[in-house]
């Protein structure tokens, strides 16, 4: 029996196929250094040959093209093409590592394009003189020497743009453009953030929103320019042909000064060889299409300290540097001044619906939310995140604050605060919800958002929202792109029937919120906490004490308000960490709470006593984690790391609980020189305080 014949589509998927082992093979040889770099860069440019080629020949492809019907034709041409674009993706990483320095080897898949469509446009150019030739031999008359004179219609290049507003480089790899200033568009990126080349040769990334596709020329004008004297035309090359002088063509089309250095070729290279693992994971369809990279997250992790609690416990300082801003002792009580602002409020998170889940080839290490204040265009307070509880039975429905033995875990509690005193009229709350995950076939980690969703908190007439609960659209892309939806099969549009529109708002996806009342203890300890600061309510009480301590520290005990020394002071050198490893400040709550069990009602009303009692609790506990050499350091979101950090905090507690009812005393220097509680190498910063350094 003769074999069935394969239909063109089956035929390109199976060359896709080897293409794919193919590359695999020479990212091997790479990897161990199998042959030479010619010989692996020429089979690199090889394969993108052979992968472009098909790729080419797969777009022209129609289902009625095949032999037979095919099932899901679409979606499986589809997916053939993201995995060409993939290999193509690999195949120019490789090619840039394996090419030569230097700025032709950066002309990717645009100068490829561009050198093709030059080649096109000679060949047409050779071609229609060939049949002006043939027409005047054969007498032709003066309309065809017209139309051959004549300016063909102008069409702008999609790979030139002209910048339309002054840009200045913020960090390295970013590129200073002017008004009105030519770029050629090297790779466009889904970030927003393009790679152009200027005139010049310099090269960097731009914002695509300060770009206009074109060289910037209206059409009245192109239609002005159309009937241009030859005279005109004339200088216009004779001015050009004098510019070019003394300048030499560089492979992808630009003039340069010949001699000029080429000073930017390192950051080009760092910008299309890094990847990022949801690039790869957008191009093959395992995520959906409204998901982004996080925006909150790259913010904590480029920001070093500027968005976390950490960084918003510390005092801040007045305009004249001189005393502290938010930090007051009232000196009839001796305690810390309360201080009302503008937005207090506390709120839970109680679930999100209909949430979309990434696709296979990727294992979620966290989903959970982080949390800011925003007014819609820059963040106004620390980044606070809470991790969601999931069920895989609903796989799109995430929960918080479940119902737990003892103490709820910080990272898991959903009744948060909010404090902010920014006067802008468009305050609310950013809530960004994210996966971490790690892809299985490499290992690469990386942050998604699956959505975002914003509550104002203040209605039209700048009254604060009532206390009720509230159901937020979650919107797809970032807070800084407007109507993209989560997945692509989710419309906005309403249905008309009625029972359409409730199946309609079932699909939709929601973040429900509720805002609530406090009772007068804890908007009296709220008052006492900084001005901005976003953090869970079961840990105000530590918040407090940590503040009471501080305002002793810096208005009743130094010389001088002037004074600036060293302050020797363990408790607040090492407390903001605290805020940055939940598990830590879960560890100190714990500790407290069990100090507090056994405190009368007097002494819990006593501010002297429970100051003197914190410190002992505080040494006896986290100060001593903090400095245990078996604690692994603090990573977000790996099982292992935060398993084995339980394991060692809880242990540890343990035993410092048991040598304390041994000695009867907590806190004592004892337990630091015990030889069964090792310590890490004294550092004096475990109790220096720089004022300087912390303060904002």
């Amino acid at each position: 029996m003769p074999p069935k014949r394969k239909g063109p589509l089956q035929l390109v998927q199976k060359e896709v196929g080897e293409i794919t082992n193919q590359v695999d093979s020479l990212v091997k040889d790479v990897q161990n250094q199998v042959g030479s770099t010619e010989e692996t860069f020429r089979r690199c440019q090889e394969l993108q040959t052979s992968a472009e080629k098909t790729l080419k020949t797969l777009k022209k492809l129609t289902k009625a093209d095949e032999l037979a019907p095919v099932g899901n034709y679409d979606r499986r041409k589809q997916e053939e093409e993201r995995r060409l674009q993939t290999i193509l993706e690999r195949l120019n990483t490789l090619s840039l590592k394996l090419s030569p320095p230097g700025p032709s080897a950066a002309t990717g898949d645009v100068s490829k394009e561009d050198s093709v469509n030059d080649d096109d446009s000679d060949d047409k150019e050779v071609s229609s003189d060939e049949e002006d030739d043939d027409v005047d031999n054969d007498g032709s008359s003066d309309d065809e020497e017209e139309r051959r004179t004549a300016k063909p219609p102008l069409h702008p290049d999609p790979h030139i743009c002209t910048v339309l507003s002054d840009f200045k480089a913020q960090q390295e790899g970013d590129l200073s453009v002017q008004r009105g200033e030519i770029l050629r568009i090297i790779r466009k990126t889904a970030d927003g953030w393009w790679l152009a080349q200027d005139t010049k040769g310099n090269r960097g990334v731009v914002p695509k929103n300060y770009l206009k596709t074109g060289s910037g020329v209206d059409d009245e004008e192109d239609d002005e320019e159309d009937v241009d004297s030859d005279d005109e035309i004339e200088e216009e090359e004779s001015e050009e042909e004098e510019e070019q002088e003394g300048e030499e063509v560089t492979d992808d089309g630009w003039y340069k000064k010949s001699g000029a250095p080429h000073s930017n070729w390192s950051t080009v290279r760092k910008a299309l060889t890094e990847i990022d693992a949801t690039d790869v994971l957008s191009a093959m369809g395992a995520i959906p299409s409204g998901f982004r990279p996080s925006t909150l997250n790259k913010l904590l992790v480029e920001e070093g300290v500027t968005y976390t609690a950490s960084h918003y416990i510390q005092p801040e300082l007045s305009q004249s540097q001189l005393s502290f801003r938010d930090l007051f002792l009232d000196p009839d009580s001796g305690r810390v001044r309360a201080r009302q602002v503008r937005i207090c409020v506390c709120f839970t998170l109680w679930s999100c619906r209909m949430i979309p889940t990434p696709g296979v080839g990727v294992q979620v290490l966290s989903r959970h939310i982080r949390l800011c204040a925003f007014d819609g265009a820059q963040v106004l307070s620390n980044i606070h995140t809470v991790r969601a509880s999931y069920n895989s039975k609903s796989p799109k429905t995430w929960t918080f604050s479940p119902r737990m033995t003892g103490i709820l875990p910080s990272l898991l509690d959903g009744d948060c605060f909010l404090r902010c005193n920014s006067a802008s009229p468009n305050l609310g709350i950013l809530f960004e919800l994210g996966v971490t995950f790690i892809r299985n076939s490499t290992g690469e980690r990386g942050d998604l958002s699956c959505g975002w969703a914003f509550l104002k908190l203040t209605d039209d007439t700048g009254n604060p929202l009532p206390n009720r609960t509230y159901e937020l659209p979650v919107n797809g892309g970032t807070p800084y792109e407007k109507d993209v939806a989560v997945e692509a099969s989710i419309t906005r549009a309403s249905p008309t029937g009625v029972f359409q529109q409730m199946l309609h708002t079932r699909r939709q996806p929601k973040l429900i919120v509720k805002l609530k009342s406090t009772n007068s203890r804890s908007r009296t300890q709220l008052s006492l906490l900084p001005d901005t600061l976003l953090h869970c309510v079961s840990c105000i009480h530590l918040l407090v004490l940590h503040r009471q301590l501080l305002a002793d520290t810096l208005l009743m005990e130094r010389p001088t308000m002037q004074n600036a020394d060293l302050i020797c002071s363990p408790i607040l050198s090492t407390f903001p960490v605290l805020l940055d490893q939940p598990d830590l400040l879960d560890a100190l709550r714990s500790a407290w709470l069990d100090a507090e069990t056994n405190m009368s009602r007097a002494q819990k009303r006593d501010l002297t006593y429970l100051k003197q009692e914190f410190v002992k609790v505080y040494l006896s506990s986290v100060y001593f984690l903090l400095h245990s050499p078996s604690l692994p350091c603090h990573r977000w979101a790996d099982p292992p790391s935060e398993e084995q950090r339980a394991r060692v905090i809880y242990s540890i507690l343990d035993s410092l609980k048991h040598s304390q009812h041994t000695t009867g005393q907590a806190g004592g220097p004892e337990v630091f020189v015990d030889p069964m509680h090792p310590h890490l190498a004294f550092d004096i910063t475990e109790l220096t305080f720089d004022l300087l350094t912390v303060a904002r």
